[in-house]
C-alpha cells in the first residue's frame, strides 16, 4: 500500500517552512527546514520527499501568495490544499507561534482532516477577479480624491448649491474657480487633475470589464444575474468573480452563510442569544 506523506507549508514571500507528517494517527511527524519561496526549489522539495514512490499531500494557508503554490503542486501530480485561515483549528492559551509551529500544526490538522479547504479559481477566473477589484480599488480612489478637492473648496469658502456634485454644470463650475494666490491655484488644480485622471481610470476599467465578460466563462451567470433588481452587469460581474460557480454551494443557505448573512447565536442550556448579521 502506497504511504502517504502530509506535507505542512508556512508560506512567506522569501522562505517556506515545511514539516512532513507521516500517514496515521501514531505517524512521526518531522521538520524539515525552510526552503526558497520559489518555483525550482519546490520542485526539488517535492522531489526529495516523493523519491520513495510516497503519495505526497501539501497544504498551506490561504493567503496574499495566491495560488501559484497551489498550480504548480498539483500540474507536477501532488495533492494540495489551500486552507481557510479563519476555520483552522487554534488551542485556547497557546502563546507560542512561529514558522515551525505553524508548519507543524498544518501537517497534523491535514493528516487528521481537520482542514477546510477554499475554493480555488482557474486561471481565467482569477485574472477577471483581479480586474474588478482594480475597478473597486479606483472606485475608492475617485472617492478620495473628490473628498480631497471638495474639503479645499470648502477651506476657502466655495460651495456649491445649486445642484449635485459632479454633473456637467458642476464641471463647469469647477473650471472658472480661480484664487488670487499662486499656491492655492496649484493646490486646486491638482486636486482637479488627479479626480478627472482617477476617474478616467475608473471608467476606462468598467469598458473593459464589460467587454471582457462576453467571453468568460462565467458569463451566461452574469447576464442571469442582472435580471435581479438592483444588479447591472459591473456589480454582477464583481459578486460573480468574487464568489465564483454558485453551483459550489449546496443550498441558499450555505451561500448566505458563506457571505455572513446569517445571524450570529450563543445558545446554552434555557438561554437563547441570538446576535445581529
Amino acid at each position: 500500500m502506497q504511504k502517504v506523506l502530509y506535507v505542512g507549508l508556512d508560506v512567506h514571500k522569501v522562505s517556506i517552512s515545511v514539516t512532513v507528517a507521516e500517514d496515521g494517527r501514531e505517524g512521526a511527524t518531522s521538520f524539515i527546514g525552510a526552503v526558497p519561496n520559489t518555483p525550482a526549489a519546490l520542485s526539488k522539495l517535492s522531489k526529495r520527499l516523493g523519491k520513495d514512490g510516497h503519495r505526497l499531500e501539501f497544504c498551506y494557508e490561504a493567503g496574499f501568495c495566491g495560488y501559484g503554490i497551489y498550480r504548480q503542486l498539483t500540474g507536477l501530480g501532488h495533492g494540495c490544499t489551500v486552507a481557510a485561515t479563519s476555520l483552522i483549528p487554534r488551542k485556547p492559551g497557546e502563546r507560542i507561534k512561529t514558522d515551525r509551529r505553524d508548519s507543524q500544526k498544518l501537517a497534523i490538522l491535514h493528516r487528521s482532516g481537520d482542514l477546510t479547504r477554499v475554493w480555488v479559481p482557474d486561471e481565467g477566473h482569477e485574472a477577471m477577479r483581479d480586474l474588478t477589484r482594480a475597478r473597486m480599488d479606483a472606485s475608492m480612489h475617485l472617492m478620495r480624491a473628490r473628498q480631497q478637492l471638495l474639503a479645499f473648496l470648502l477651506r476657502h469658502g466655495r460651495t456649491y448649491d445649486t445642484g449635485k456634485h459632479w454633473t456637467q454644470r458642476h464641471r463647469s463650475w469647477l473650471a472658472g474657480q480661480t484664487f488670487d494666490q499662486p499656491a492655492h491655484q496649484i493646490v486646486f488644480q491638482d486636486y482637479l487633475e488627479a479626480v478627472w485622471t482617477t476617474q478616467e481610470r475608473r471608467d476606462q476599467l468598467v469598458g473593459r470589464i464589460s467587454t471582457m465578460v462576453a467571453d468568460w466563462t462565467m458569463g451566461p451567470l452574469v447576464e442571469a444575474l442582472r435580471g435581479l433588481r438592483g444588479l447591472d452587469l459591473i456589480s454582477a460581474a464583481t459578486f460573480v468573480a468574487a464568489i465564483g460557480d454558485l453551483a459550489r454551494f449546496e443550498s441558499a443557505r450555505h451561500l448566505m452563510a458563506y457571505l455572513g448573512l446569517v445571524p450570529s447565536e450563543q445558545s446554552s442550556g434555557e438561554r437563547i442569544r441570538r446576535g445581529g448579521i
